[in-house]
């Protein structure tokens, strides 16, 4: 699924001959990085109410960087720097990678592989 989701953001940039939308696939680099830095590799710190300085830090840039992976095709449109099939494949590519990112998560919370 994370490759699909890849391939249609160089889609989204090949087909209309046009590179900007490559931009939302850097926050794909950025979203991981406070589960790493601040969930210690888990997710779990996600789903929890326990609060604290950093956990609630990482919730934030977390869902700070899924907003943007969102709204970077929006600008990038609104700007008339990206076509209006670039931006639908560029959201197309968004839903399969959180759909990638939610069957990660959920294999990670069970044991029992």
């Amino acid at each position: 699924m994370f490759s699909a989701s890849i391939l249609l953001q160089i889609l989204a940039c090949a087909l209309y001959n046009n590179w900007w939308p490559m931009l939302s696939a850097l926050m794909y680099v950025l979203v991981p990085m406070p589960c790493l830095f601040f969930g210690g590799g888990s997710t779990q710190f996600l789903i929890s109410r326990d609060g604290g300085g950093w956990i609630d830090a990482a919730k934030f840039l977390t869902g700070a960087s899924a907003m943007g992976s969102f709204a970077i095709p929006i600008i990038l449109r609104h700007a008339h720097m990206i076509s209006t099939g670039a931006m639908f494949i560029e959201f197309t590519s968004f839903v399969i990678f959180v759909c990638t990112v939610l069957c990660f998560h959920r294999a990670s919370l069970e044991d029992d592989w």
